[in-house]
């Protein structure tokens, strides 16, 4: 995977930073109509195909957006998250929609506390941008796993071009510091195969944000808004054909995040 891999102690700070801000701002991600709502999450659901039966995971379930979604369509959803926070409130949120079948976990994403070939399904939505090594994540999904189980995975990704990707991942960074790195859609690709998956379907995604409400759900000041909206304008090439940025002039900036869904199996070993 190109880009630099953070060492042990960057990857703990990482993780500690990611635990804050997430915890801060819990209700913010809860209430988020970008992950409890949208085409992305009926297709997500489409791609994974649960069973009545089945076990599964959610892993970095954040306001428990997914495993709520997934919970009437199997017979368990484990949510699991790095941050207490966050859980509390998934928790609060399930306890109001009477559902009975979630069980919340606290867990890393890439040292997942569950026995080898524990889930039919693991899924992850919109947040291993956030791990320090999302192949780790990817090996741990496979581990836990049943043979031929199924990992539905979504998150935003970035351009092929390097100096593009850079551009785009600094932009996240400047809006919430706990972003570690999107991914392009290859290195997506070489992380599952060499974590042992077997792509089944991929779907591409394009999500519209109001620059200042995508902000501000990270408690950003009036002055990093206006960094950011800088910065949107500062894109060119393949950056700005990348996140259409639009209006600059106008002082309502919105701007596209690309997002992958991808349905995978684990193969047999």
């Amino acid at each position: 995977m190109s880009g630099q891999t953070p060492d042990d102690g960057e990857a703990q700070d990482a993780k500690e930073l990611s635990r804050e801000r997430f915890g801060r701002f819990a209700h913010e991600y809860v209430t988020s109509r970008a992950h409890a709502e949208g085409r992305d999450l009926q297709l997500f659901l489409e791609m994974a195909n649960p069973d009545l039966d089945w076990f599964a995971l959610d892993v970095a379930t954040g306001g428990g957006h997914t495993a709520l979604a997934l919970a009437p369509q199997v017979r368990e959803v484990v949510a699991a998250d790095l941050t207490p926070q966050m859980l509390e409130a998934a928790q609060e949120r399930a306890t109001e929609m009477g559902v009975t079948n979630v069980r919340f976990v606290v867990a890393d994403a890439e040292d997942l506390p569950f026995e080898d070939g524990s889930f039919d399904l693991v899924t992850c939505r919109i947040a291993t941008h956030h791990f320090p090594h999302p192949d780790a994540f990817f090996s741990e999904a496979a581990r836990v796993l049943k043979p031929v189980g199924r990992l539905v995975f979504q998150d935003q990704i970035v351009p092929e071009d390097d100096e593009a990707a850079r551009f785009v991942n600094d932009f996240e960074r400047t809006r919430d510091p706990s972003h570690s790195r999107a991914l392009s859609e290859t290195e997506v690709y070489a992380a599952l195969q060499t974590a042992g998956f077997e792509v089944l379907r991929i779907e591409r995604v394009s999500k519209r944000h109001d620059l200042a409400e995508w902000a501000r759900m990270q408690g950003c000041e009036d002055e990093t808004i206006g960094r950011l909206g800088e910065m949107a304008g500062e894109a060119s090439g393949a950056a700005a054909d990348w996140m259409e940025p639009r209006g600059l002039s106008s002082g309502g900036v919105s701007f596209a995040i690309r997002h992958v869904i991808i349905a995978a199996r684990r193969l047999w070993t």
